[in-house]
């Protein structure tokens, strides 16, 4: 039945249900008079009734018709708000939950931010944070994520990306460590144990394959998925640590640490956000997306989105 019905045929329905005129009707609808019969005919055969029947001078509904009147007014409304200009957006309105990919370094450094703005300006916006997994880009096509945040490298080709954060690296040890001296060489940097942020569980990575395009090779003694658990086991041994630059000056007062040059070329990276192209065009979704691509206030401009050829999810 569906495949016969069409707009058009609706709108002229309606029309002749509203004037019980076909001149009337042919007005309200911009057409012809002959066009408008021609349409009634169509009508009159697909309902098989009349519809419109003359009495006297004018023209009445069949009670076929009556029974339609409403029926049809309320299809054409319906249609009307299906394809009517989308509602003005206002964050302040919004109420619904979006599910976000993100390590403790996006929630530690710009967590706090974020949660001022969207208190003041979007107070219904629930966001669930979970940790980045090796499957995000299958988690944001079946819709159980919609956003995540993270260093990667190849990604389906339908996802689409933005820039939001960059930084740089250091390396960390804790203050008084008498096994590194200022300016940090590669020699120590090689012969000391190393802490590694490992957020999808797996050892090796950039600076790994940079040493080894020197001969060189470094101990992971321990791998962690949490840069809060990388850094307070750095403050708490002799090991050394590789880490984001604004997290550690962040966390280097509290936890007594000191900061040194890598004696590596290690260059910025970027994080980014990603996301199912269905959000392209969701409002509070993009309103989100805004509000992320406002927190760096000092981004660095060569900063790369892919760190390691063999692990792509960024590992330190």
């Amino acid at each position: 039945m569906l495949d016969s019905i069409d707009l058009t045929s609706l709108a002229a329905l309606n029309a002749l249900l509203q004037e019980s005129s076909v001149s009337g009707a042919a007005r309200r609808l911009g057409l012809s008079t002959p066009a408008v019969s021609h349409a009634l005919a169509r009508l009159r055969q697909r309902f098989d009734d009349p519809l419109l029947v003359r009495a006297g001078r004018a023209m009445v509904l069949t009670p076929r018709a009556e029974q339609l009147r409403p029926l049809v007014s309320d299809a054409i409304l319906a249609a009307e708000r299906v394809f009517a200009d989308k509602p003005d957006f206002a964050p302040e309105r919004m109420k619904r939950e979006l599910r976000v990919s993100a390590t403790d370094y996006v929630l530690r450094m710009f967590g706090t931010r974020l949660d001022a703005v969207i208190r003041a300006r979007a107070p219904g916006l629930e966001l669930l944070f979970l940790p980045n997994a090796s499957n995000d880009p299958e988690l944001l096509r079946t819709g159980e994520t919609d956003l995540t945040i993270g260093i990667y490298g190849d990604l389906p080709p339908e996802l689409k990306t933005r820039k939001v954060i960059t930084d740089r690296f250091v390396c960390v040890v804790r203050r008084g460590n008498p096994l590194v001296d200022a300016p940090l060489t590669l020699e120590q940097f090689v012969a000391l144990e190393h802490i590694q942020v490992a957020p999808r569980g797996r050892r090796g990575g950039y600076v790994d394959e940079l040493l080894a395009k020197q001969g060189l090779r470094r101990r992971v003694t321990r791998a962690v998925p949490f840069f809060s658990a990388a850094l307070d086991l750095v403050a708490n041994s002799d090991r050394i640590l590789t880490i984001s630059e604004r997290i550690a000056r962040l966390s280097a007062p509290e936890l007594d640490l000191e900061l040194h040059e890598p004696p590596l070329p290690l260059e910025p990276f970027a994080l980014s956000l990603v996301w199912h192209p269905r959000f392209d065009a969701d409002p509070g979704h993009a309103w989100l997306r805004e509000q992320f691509l406002n927190l760096d206030a000092a981004p660095h401009t060569s900063a790369r989105r892919s760190l390691s050829k063999t692990d792509p999810t960024g590992r330190r």
